[in-house]
């Protein structure tokens, strides 16, 4: 078993989470820059054939703009491995892993965030990014930077979808985000960057 395997069903009764749809998050709008509106526009086009391709056209270039944009260093790792525990089945790659770290040719914890990559249906690729939120807690722990909260995203890369692993809750962003509105969705960025801003450890963001 490995991550792609989970429902969001078998997630919450494997790892005891009890799971719930909230807002997750303040909203104050970023500003894009100008060459991430430029790139997305010429890319779009391009995007519409594969998971891969929504990744590299619309995916990257925002999260490259995350990092650009962040008060802290951050580190964007594709296509990672993260085995964390075998026998649970919390072994696969990831799309995207972001870690509170400068770049590094390795991935070191801890993660902040992940970002899960999918074609169309967003709702079948929360159980994935849920058990790889729960491999990223146990990889933090595992390397000594625990973490109280850790943030996940599904992403056709037009719709955003976030969540927040927090102790034993597993939250479900009542609100959507769409690449129509960049600068909404920088600010969601911006969110989960300041959570950690008082953290002088650093963390992981799986997408």
């Amino acid at each position: 078993m490995t991550y792609s395997d989970f429902s969001l069903v078998q997630v919450c009764k494997t790892f005891g989470l009890v799971a719930q749809t909230r807002p997750l998050f303040s909203v104050t709008e970023r500003t894009p820059p100008v060459w991430l509106t430029d790139l997305l526009k010429r890319g779009r086009p391009f995007a519409l054939g594969s998971e891969k391709a929504r990744s590299e056209f619309l995916v990257v270039p925002m999260l490259l703009t995350w990092v650009e944009q962040s008060e802290l260093p951050l580190s964007v790792y594709s296509g990672q491995r993260l085995d964390a525990d075998p026998a649970l089945g919390l072994v696969g790659e990831c799309d995207f892993l972001l870690a509170r770290t400068p770049p590094l040719p390795f991935l070191q914890a801890p993660i902040v965030a992940l970002v899960e990559a999918k074609k169309h249906d967003i709702e079948a690729g929360m159980g994935q990014c849920a058990a790889q939120m729960v491999g990223a807690r146990a990889f933090n722990e595992r390397e000594g930077v625990a973490l109280p909260v850790l943030f996940g995203c599904v992403t056709s890369g037009e719709a955003w979808q976030f969540l927040q692993l927090e102790h034993d809750d597993l939250l479900i962003d009542a609100d959507r985000y769409y690449l129509d509105n960049v600068a909404r969705l920088l600010g969601v960025f911006a969110a989960i960057t300041a959570a950690y801003a008082g953290d002088a450890s650093a963390a992981t963001v799986l997408i």
